[in-house]
C-alpha cells in the first residue's frame, strides 16, 4: 500500500480561506446527494463518535471522534476531544489521506455556517453579534470578517462577560453585557454556546436579521425560543442532520410548534439556485446540524491543497 499522508494544521493552514471551504461546501451540494450515517458509543460519560459520508464520483470520509469530558481533570494536556478523519478514493477505495479532525472540523462548523450566511443574509449587514465565546466563536469571527466586508462591528457576548472580555481583546471585536440589546442590534447574529435551554427570544431578533444557530448538537439542546422559529423562515445546512436529531428543529418539531413544511430549505436547493432571503425585511434562521458530509467537502479541499504543495 502506497503512503498515506497525515496532514495537519501545520501543514496546510496559511493555504486556506474562509472563501476556499465555502466554494467547496456550495460545490459539493451541486454533486448527487451524499449516503451518511452516525454510529455513537457510549460508557458513562465518554463517547465515540464516528460520522460516514459517501458522494458518488466525489469521494469518502469517516470522521471518529472520542468525547472525554474527564480528560480536563485526569488528563490535563490532552483535549476532551479528539478526532481523525480518513478520505478515500471514490472508484477504489484506496485511502488517500488522514487529517487531524478537531483541525478540520474548526474550518467546517464556521465554514458551514458562513455559507449559509452568505445565501440567506443581507449583503449590507453592519452589525455582527456572536454569542458565545469558546473556540467556535473565534474562527466564526474570522470567517465572517472575510466574507462579510462590510462588517462595521462585531459584538461577542458570553454567560461569563469576563470570558466575553477576554476574547473581544483577543479579536479586536467589542464585547457586550446585556444579552437582549447584544441580539436587538445584529444584523446577523451567530450563536456558538453550549445551552441546553433556548435563551434567545423571538422578539428580541430585528427586522431583517439573520440568526445562525450553532451550538445544540444533540436532542435534548436548544438555543433558540418557540418565539424564535415562528418570526422567521427556517433553513439548515441539511434536512438529513438538522430536524430530528437535534434538538433545536427536534424538539419543536416534536411539540407541534413547527411542521417539517415550515423548513423551506437546505443547502442542495439553496446551492442549486433556489430563492433563499425573499425581502430585506425578512427574518432568516438557519441551523448549522453538520454531518459528515461537510467534513468530506472540506477534506477534498484541504488534501487538494496538500497535493499542490507537495508537488
Amino acid at each position: 500500500m502506497r503512503d498515506i499522508p497525515f496532514i495537519s494544521e501545520e501543514h496546510i493552514e496559511k493555504l486556506l480561506t474562509w472563501s476556499g471551504i465555502t466554494d467547496a461546501l456550495f460545490s459539493a451540494h451541486q454533486r448527487p446527494e451524499a449516503e451518511i450515517n452516525d454510529i455513537l458509543f457510549q460508557s458513562e460519560n465518554s463517547s465515540l463518535l464516528s460520522r460516514a459520508a459517501w458522494i458518488k464520483n466525489y469521494g469518502i470520509a469517516v470522521k471518529t471522534a472520542t468525547i472525554f469530558p474527564d480528560n480536563a481533570t485526569k488528563f490535563p494536556d490532552l483535549p476532551t476531544v479528539q478526532s481523525l478523519v480518513t478520505l478515500f478514493e471514490d472508484s477504489s477505495g484506496a485511502p488517500q489521506a488522514i487529517i487531524d479532525g478537531n483541525f478540520l472540523t474548526k474550518w467546517k462548523t464556521a465554514g458551514d455556517s458562513v455559507l449559509g450566511a452568505k445565501l440567506l443574509a443581507r449583503k449590507e449587514s453592519q452589525v455582527l453579534t456572536i454569542l458565545g465565546a469558546g473556540k467556535v466563536a473565534q474562527s466564526v469571527i474570522d470567517a465572517y470578517r472575510e466574507l462579510f466586508p462590510r462588517l462595521e462591528t462585531i459584538h461577542v457576548w458570553n454567560h461569563h462577560h469576563e470570558k466575553a472580555v477576554a476574547l473581544a481583546s483577543e479579536k479586536d471585536v467589542v464585547p457586550i453585557k446585556d444579552l437582549a440589546e447584544a441580539v436587538r442590534t445584529a444584523d446577523i447574529l451567530s450563536s456558538a454556546t453550549t445551552a441546553i435551554d433556548p435563551f434567545i427570544k423571538g422578539e428580541w431578533l430585528k427586522e431583517g436579521c439573520h440568526l445562525d444557530l450553532i451550538g445544540a448538537f444533540r436532542p435534548d439542546m436548544r438555543e433558540a425560543h418557540d418565539s424564535v422559529l415562528l418570526r422567521g423562515s427556517i433553513f439548515v445546512d441539511s434536512y438529513k442532520t438538522a430536524l430530528h436529531d437535534i434538538g433545536e428543529l427536534g424538539i419543536p418539531l416534536a411539540n407541534g410548534v413547527i411542521s417539517e413544511a415550515d423548513v423551506i430549505n437546505d443547502f442542495y436547493g439553496l446551492c442549486s439556485g433556489d430563492p433563499g432571503r425573499k425581502s430585506d425585511a425578512e427574518i432568516t434562521i438557519f441551523k448549522n446540524g453538520g454531518g459528515a458530509h461537510l467534513d468530506l467537502a472540506v477534506a477534498a479541499h484541504i488534501k487538494q491543497l496538500f497535493d499542490e504543495i507537495s508537488g
